[in-house]
């Protein structure tokens, strides 16, 4: 008799699992008499859950089931219960009346390879760490004095802005990335101190990267943050990584790890050198002396301090882009 196929095998083992998740799950729970009100919504799929009602324009399909299930309703995403609001009303309740309750955003792929396993302030989990970003990034790198401290920085980018844009007159020129590179250099230059990345392949040192590379760091790391990753729904096929992008994320996170490396590594020499008349001068020596503080309340280790400095780079740069550009786009409609 012929042996059957891997595909055959693969196959069964799949059905197997469904089957024990169907199990222990829906039927445990009716065995035990479980019987708790949930939010109406569409009776989901096996193992997708009502994944295939999410097109390729997730707002306009939740808009859709909105009018048919009403302002709160339960879809099933994979594994996971997922609850939509759909009114200013609910909207209330949710980010105000119970916000620390809906704070913490899921532990997905993305937060635990390009975040440091959920080390920033974006990813990670409502808490003393999160608590302590936030006021870092309020008193370090946005409070009034600071950002007046930064004007020089600015205006000196905004001239280099000015005159890539001149020598680029009656040349096609895509404002996205000029505002993008603008931003970039603007954040990095206020938050690490200095610029830490080449021009050209010409200017590059072994432990810099290229202008561009950055970018194309800063770009994927805001894709991979929004893909929609069939690990994160459906845990047991996590480790196929189906559409290869827990690959891409930790290759990213490869790259930031060099990069983030030679910054600190700089920063420590410099204070090393400067022993007892070192000064802070920017988000990066402060968040290590922060590293350096037996009383603080939450312990910050090697990957706490990179995850920390990658917010502000990564999202001060394409929310900012993003602004302008809108921006210059309504003053162009309305000169």
């Amino acid at each position: 008799m012929e042996a059957p196929s891997w595909a055959v095998l693969a196959l069964t083992w799949l059905a197997s699992i469904a089957l024990f998740h169907y199990l222990t799950t829906t039927l445990g729970c009716r065995l035990h008499g479980h019987k708790l009100k949930y939010p109406p919504g569409p009776r989901p799929w096996p193992i997708i859950g009502n994944l295939n009602l999410v097109g390729s324009v997730p707002h306009l399909s939740f808009h859709n089931l909105y009018r048919k299930y009403g302002d709160i309703m339960q879809l099933r995403f994979g594994s996971f219960p997922v609850v939509v609001v759909s009114s200013p009303e609910m909207a209330k309740e949710v980010l105000q009346t119970h916000g620390e309750a809906f704070a913490s955003r899921p532990a997905t792929a993305a937060g635990k390879y390009t975040a440091y396993n959920y080390s920033d302030m974006t990813w990670a989990p409502y808490g003393p760490h999160w608590r302590l970003a936030r006021r870092l990034y309020l008193n370090e790198l946005f409070s009034p004095k600071r950002i007046d401290s930064y004007e020089y920085i600015r205006v000196e980018e905004r001239y280099a802005l000015m005159s890539r844009l001149s020598a680029l007159t009656g040349k096609d020129t895509v404002i996205r990335e000029e505002l993008t590179r603008f931003t970039l250099m603007n954040v990095s230059r206020m938050a690490l101190g200095e610029n830490y990345f080449s021009e050209s392949e010409s200017g590059r040192s072994s432990s810099s990267v290229k202008l561009e590379e950055l970018k194309e760091m800063v770009d994927e790391w805001f894709l991979l943050g929004g893909v929609f990753n069939i690990g994160d729904w459906i845990p047991w096929l996590a480790f196929l990584d189906l559409q290869g992008y827990v690959k891409r994320m930790k290759a990213l996170y490869k790259k930031f790890d060099r990069f983030h490396n030679h910054v600190i590594a700089d920063h420590k020499a410099k204070r090393e050198a400067e022993k007892d008349n070192f000064v802070a001068k920017d988000m990066v020596d402060v968040v290590l002396q922060l590293a350096d503080d037996p009383n603080l309340e939450v312990e910050l280790n090697s990957d706490g301090v990179k995850g920390l400095l990658q917010d502000p780079i990564n999202g001060g740069t394409d929310t900012s882009a993003m602004t302008v550009e809108w921006a210059i786009s309504e003053l162009l409609k309305q000169p």
